[in-house]
């Protein structure tokens, strides 16, 4: 399955990229273990994604860490929105 990340913000910045298309690996089958399989990839994706208000989407919907991923889907991560 091939799907599209985007990254939004400080995680943006934090990563050095604002998306990429993946190849969805083995076992990665939801929303939280993609953050986790990217988190894996080193100390600044560690940092950009463990914040505990991160937000996430899935085909431009807001979801939890339990939503199944499908093929062509558009995984979102985000820090919390702050008004002001």
């Amino acid at each position: 399955m091939v799907i599209t990340v985007k990254f939004f913000a400080s995680v943006r910045e934090a990563v050095g990229a604002s998306s990429e298309s993946m190849a969805l690996p083995a076992g990665v089958a939801t929303v939280g273990a993609l953050r986790q399989h990217l988190a894996a990839r080193g100390e600044q994706w560690q940092q950009a994604l463990s914040h505990p208000a991160l937000r996430m989407a899935c085909n431009q919907v807001m979801c939890d860490a339990d939503t199944a991923i499908a093929d062509g889907a558009e995984v979102a991560f985000f820090p919390p929105v702050t008004g002001g």
